[in-house]
């Protein structure tokens, strides 16, 4: 693999897909990024790429703290989608003239991404966001969440939808 002279190769080791899609915004400025679950997948690219050890000095690992996750601001009524609408005092999401009640854990899904609409949230920062903690299990109480509330958003008749971003998280988009 030729590169000029005055770029480098960064290969990160991550075993999750939360910790390559953290790496990847820590290291997103890099020249040339290649994230891998393990060092056996990073040797097998070094070997079909011909690097050898009198190749390219390779710099010693470095562990990269996390980024630390941006709160969530205190839950003000946040703008319009569209024609969806979120009362945060009554836990009710509005679409036109019709309006759907919502379970506390959907309420503060909706309202992050009504907040940032079309801003892809990463699981990590919904987790914080809504269940306010660190732990994402195998992930499927937030896709549980994310099915109720696409169904929710359906029975209203909204034009807006909740779209999966794989192995990232979520945002809202007009429905397609």
């Amino acid at each position: 693999m030729e590169t000029p002279s005055d770029s480098s190769l960064i290969i990160g080791v991550a075993a999750s897909t939360a910790e390559r899609v953290n790496l990847a915004r820590l290291l997103g400025e890099a020249d040339a990024l290649l994230l891998v679950s393990s060092a056996d997948q990073a040797r097998a690219f070094l070997e079909l790429t011909g690097v050898t050890a009198a190749g390219p000095v390779l710099a010693p690992p470095t562990v990269l703290q996390p980024a630390p996750i941006k709160a969530v601001p205190a839950m003000a009524a946040p703008a319009p989608v569209g024609e969806l609408r979120l009362d945060v005092d009554r836990r009710v999401v509005r679409w036109k003239d019709r309006e759907m009640p919502l379970t506390r854990l959907e309420h503060d899904f909706l309202h992050c991404l009504v907040t940032e609409p079309g801003r892809v949230w990463t699981y990590q920062r919904l987790h914080h966001a809504v269940w306010g903690n660190e732990h994402l299990g195998h992930g499927s109480h937030i896709h549980s969440v994310v099915k109720r509330l696409r169904q929710k958003l359906a029975n209203l008749g909204a034009t807006v939808t909740i779209h999966a971003v794989r192995g990232v998280g979520f945002h809202l988009l007009p429905a397609t």
